[in-house]
Order: structure tokens, then sequence, then C-alpha cells
């Protein structure tokens, strides 16, 4: 009696590798790889790796490992072929780093690596970059798809009477940006389950950089959105925006720059009043020109940021908004001034500064917003909240306290009407 041999199964595609010069140095990689891969993933050196990224075999990759420390600084010019040949193959890069220069991080990050994580990983990092890059990839198949575009916007419920908050910096670089898509996304948190509905709009419809501090792409829809404001519904407005992660929904700005007065007043009057119909708060970024707009938008905010640094620049024009809006009997009292970068506990001189800077101006700064150092460039080169790269920020938790004394007052209001 003869048998025949069991047949073998094909052995599994390899979804992921790990590169090193000896991945054995990176022992929590290895548990991290394990848990979330199985045995779907590999191992390559520097030189095997840009040779295999180059081969047929690479195409069932779905990311790398680029798993680096201080004595691989001197092979940066190599692990830029490594991250530029994966990039063209569309094989996402998560860089993994123990003592690199941020001169060496810079350059790598800049030359196409997706993610970034410190070594030793935190728990559950790795995982947590690869679910951001799919999420990502996701989002962005939705947003080129023609078809199942209809299918695929934001499904929007009507009746509301959200709470208008807006931004607007007095000078260039006092991080406005940076404070509307972080508190919009911790408004939006909140709560673990159920919370607030968040619409975030960016104004700036020249230079305005939501998309880009959230990874999110520029739609011709929010051209079509703006360019037909008097015809817009709930409808058209919900198909312009983007959600970000199913918890905050966002309106761009246009893919192209327009002109800032390509928008009337009444425009803008409507596109605030149709998303507060939909949410319960609605964040706006808002250019740092003044527009024949903006005052409907100092009206109809139930709070209006300024944002200011402990400068001269931003005193001088403090006080030219001050006259201006004082000359037209706008509600220059609505402002609450948040002064960014503000000194630490123990700068007593710094304080001192922005006490004499309040009282020569005739204004409260209502909000101290601490310096955030560069986790909060790097969250922005990510496409990230602060929450998401950096949760022990000192800006991060200063906005999340915002975020929660804002909600706070909203649910009093509700409950008193």
């Amino acid at each position: 009696m003869t048998t025949t041999p069991e047949r073998q199964s094909a052995p599994a595609p390899i979804l992921a590798c790990t590169v090193s010069r000896d991945v054995q140095n990176f022992d929590l990689l290895i548990e991290d790889m394990e848990a979330l891969m199985g045995e779907a993933w590999g191992d390559l050196g520097f030189d095997d790796a840009l040779t295999f990224l180059g081969q047929p075999d690479a195409a069932s990759l779905e990311f790398i490992a680029l798993a680096i420390d201080s004595e691989d600084e001197d092979t940066l010019p190599l692990l830029g072929q490594i991250i530029a040949r994966a990039t063209e193959r569309g094989i996402k890069v998560v860089l993994i780093a123990e003592d690199v220069t941020p001169a060496a991080l810079h350059k790598l990050l800049r030359g196409g690596a997706d993610e970034f994580a410190p070594y030793p990983l935190p728990e559950g990092e790795l995982a947590a970059a690869v679910a951001r890059f799919r999420a990502r990839a996701e989002a962005a198949a939705r947003a080129l798809d023609p078809v199942p575009a209809a299918e695929a916007r934001v499904k929007l419920k009507g009746g509301g009477d959200g709470v208008l908050i807006a931004a607007q910096g007095l000078c260039g670089g006092c991080g406005t940006t940076t404070f509307a898509v972080n508190l919009a996304w911790e408004l939006a948190t909140v709560l673990k389950q159920g919370g607030p509905r968040v619409c975030l709009i960016d104004l700036s419809l020249q230079f305005g950089a939501i998309a880009t501090y959230l990874d999110l792409p520029r739609r011709d829809a929010v051209f079509e959105l703006l360019s037909d404001i008097p015809s817009m519904d709930g409808d058209s407005f919900g198909q312009a925006l983007t959600p970000y992660e199913d918890r905050l929904h966002v309106l761009t700005a246009p893919p192209d720059m327009l002109p800032l007065d390509m928008l009337s007043p009444e425009d803008v009057k409507r596109l605030l009043d149709t998303a507060r119909e939909h949410y319960d708060f609605v964040v706006v970024d808002l250019p740092k020109a003044i527009t024949h707009w903006t005052d409907t938008v100092l009206t109809e905010s139930q709070v209006y940021f300024a944002l200011v640094e402990l400068d001269m620049r931003s005193a001088q024009n403090a006080i030219r908004l001050k006259r201006a809006l004082q000359s037209e009997d706008l509600p220059f009292d609505k402002l609450r001034f948040a002064l960014n970068r503000a000194p630490k506990f123990t700068d007593l001189q710094g304080k001192a500064r922005a006490k004499r800077m309040a009282e020569g101006l005739g204004i409260e700064i209502g909000l101290y917003l601490p310096d955030g150092g560069k986790q909060v460039q790097m969250a922005g080169d990510h496409g990230l909240p602060l929450a998401r790269q950096a949760g022990k920020n000192p800006l991060r938790k200063e906005i999340a306290k915002l975020a929660a004394e804002l909600y706070a007052i909203g649910q009093s209001a509700a409950e008193a009407a």
C-alpha cells in the first residue's frame, strides 16, 4: 500500500518587513511585529532591503519598519534610498529610531517616511502607527474614487444650533491653525463615545493648511461648494466635507488659491448657519487678513479667539485691530485674547511682560498657551493632532482643558434651555 505525501499549504505572503543592521538589537520591535503581523513578516538588512524592494516579490508588502540607532547615521544616503524605493512602490515606511540626532531624523522624515516612533517602543505605538496610515489610505481612496462618492459622503442631521468658535492670528506664525485643529479634535473626542458633533472649517482660502495638518486631500468639491453658496443645502455641504477618523468633519481650503473677496458676507453667514444647523461645535480657522466678511464671523460667533505672541508686532496689530473694530462699532470686547508660547510658570520676568502688554493695550489675556516645542512641528509634519502624536505635550493638555470647559458650558446652556 502506498501513501501520497501530504500536500503542504503555500506559505502566507509577507506583508511587512523589518529593515535594520541587526534586528536583534530591537527586541521590542520583534515582539510588536509578531503581535501585529503573526507570521506574515520578515527581516532584511539594509543592502538586502534595497535589492528586494526592486523585485516583483515586494509587491505584497504593506509597510516596512526601518529600525536605526546612532551607529547607522553614517549610512543616511543608503537609508534614504530605501525609503525612496519603498515610496515608489507604494509601501509605507515606519521609522523607528534610538539615539539618532534630530538632523538625521528630519532628513529621513523629509525623504518620505510615513510614521515615526522612538525606541524603546511605547506600548501599542507600532500598531497605532499602522492603523493611522491605513486610515489615511482608506480616506484618500474614498476621496479619489468617484463611484462610491454618494455613499462615502458625510451624512448630516439637521435641527441643531451649534456653538461657533473662531480663531484668528494677529501675526504670522502665532499658531492659529495648530490651535484650531487641536481644539476641534479635543472637542470631538472630549467623550470616549458619543461625543459632540464637530465641524472644522478652513476659511483661509489662499494658504489654508488644515488639510496638511490632518493629512487630508484637498477636494474639488470644496471649490464647487464655495462657488455657488446661494444654492447650497445640507447635502451639498456634507458632500464637500472630509471625515477625519470618523470623529471630526473638515471643510478644507480648496485645491487652488482663491481671492478672499470670492465670498460675500451673506455667503459666509449662510455657510456658517448651515454648519451650525448640523453640528454641536463649529471651529473656524480665519485668514490673518481682515476681510469684508470678518465682521460677519465676529458677530455670529459665540467665542472669538485672537492669538498673539509676546512681541511688538502682536502688540501693534492688536492696537490696529482694536481701532478698526471700535471705529465701526463692532464688538471688540467679544475677542478672547490667547497668548501663545506664553511664559512658563517660573518665568516671573516673562509673566510681568505679559501683564504690562495687556495693560498697555487695554485688553485682558484670557488664555495662556504654553510652548509645545518641536513636538508641535512634528505633529504637523505627520498630519496628526497633538493628542495622537504627543499626548503629554503641555500645549495639548491646555487645549484639552479648554475643550472640556467649552463642552461643559455648552452642556449647561443646553440643560438650562
